[in-house]
């Protein structure tokens, strides 16, 4: 189909060695016949900093990442073992530049996992230092943005959510300023464009295993203490994603939720969709996403584009 078309530097600690890192809770799978690379955006805390464990408990070399120092060096002694740590605020584009920057100077990496967001409860609409609403910001131009300028991975994993089904596909107004703002809403839109630049990831680089994750509702601090979801069992599938050879995992232009495909919405599957949506964010970023990008850690098994 044709359609119309911080500024510090990253804290690179070598691993640590101040204790073993915890056991893994859930298997999802035989363990990895070789050591994958790993980034994780947003692994201080929550879902990230889990995944984070799990694969360093897996013999994998995983780099964090964090939005300050302080953030960086409690995310290096939540995950003994990790290979380092990056330094960058994703609600600003010169700092996601920067984080971009650091980042390829620890890889390359087999697989990138764009972990990190914000949620919907939040009174009102965030303006970041760019004039961008913070929640379409981190969510969704951020993950975009790493993904144009880190050079790319074998594998790549964005974290969506249930509630994607309930967005609005429309990019008319992606930074709320002609609308009340409704957090949950914003949320929701911003989750399904999270799975629509993974599709659209998967058909412009078919050489990338590109797929979204449902987690589901878990007790972190964005889903709150009252989520009945198991941390370990939310975080399975993007270590499964980002080191099995099974074939069920080396796919592309997929969903996922506990290691099975999940039914998508049907605008996600919208070519003309995906490809305005790069269009926008290659504006407000002034980055283009590289066209037919080959990973720098070859994919053992070729890739088999799913229909989403």
């Amino acid at each position: 189909m044709i359609c119309s078309g911080l500024g510090t530097a990253g804290l690179g600690f070598p691993a640590l060695t101040r204790g073993r890192a915890p056991r893994r809770r859930v298997s999802a799978g035989a363990k990895p016949e070789s050591v994958s690379r790993v980034i994780i955006s947003g692994s201080a805390d929550g879902l990230g900093l889990q995944a984070a464990q799990e694969l360093i408990a897996g013999g994998h070399e995983v780099v964090l990442h964090a939005r300050s120092e302080p953030r960086g060096r409690e995310a290096l002694g939540a995950a003994p073992g990790a290979r380092g740590v990056v330094i960058g605020d994703l609600a600003s584009i010169e700092a996601t530049r920067e984080l971009a920057r650091q980042a390829n100077q620890m890889g390359p990496y087999d697989a990138v996992i764009h972990n990190a967001g914000v949620g919907y409860r939040s009174p009102g609409r965030v303006e970041t230092v760019d004039g961008l609403s913070q929640l379409f910001a981190v969510n969704v131009l951020a993950p975009y943005l790493l993904t144009a300028l880190i050079e790319p991975p074998g594998r790549l994993i964005y974290l969506s959510s249930g509630m994607h089904q309930m967005g609005n596909p429309g990019l008319e107004d992606l930074q709320w300023q002609g609308r009340p703002w409704d957090g949950p809403q914003a949320y929701a839109d911003s989750k399904l464009l999270d799975v629509v630049l993974a599709f659209a990831v998967a058909r412009h680089w078919p050489r990338v295993l590109s797929n979204a994750v449902e987690p589901g509702w878990v007790a972190t601090k964005m889903g709150g203490p009252d989520a009945p979801g198991d941390l370990s069992q939310g975080a399975a599938t993007q270590v499964w994603l980002a080191t099995s050879q099974a074939p069920e995992a080396t796919v592309s232009g997929r969903c996922f939720h506990h290691l099975q495909p999940q039914a998508t919405h049907p605008a996600t599957a919208d070519h003309c969709l995906q490809d305005d949506l790069l269009r926008r964010c290659a504006e407000l970023s002034a980055t283009r996403l590289p066209s037919a990008a080959a990973p720098a850690r070859a994919v053992r098994p070729e890739p088999v584009l799913g229909e989403g």
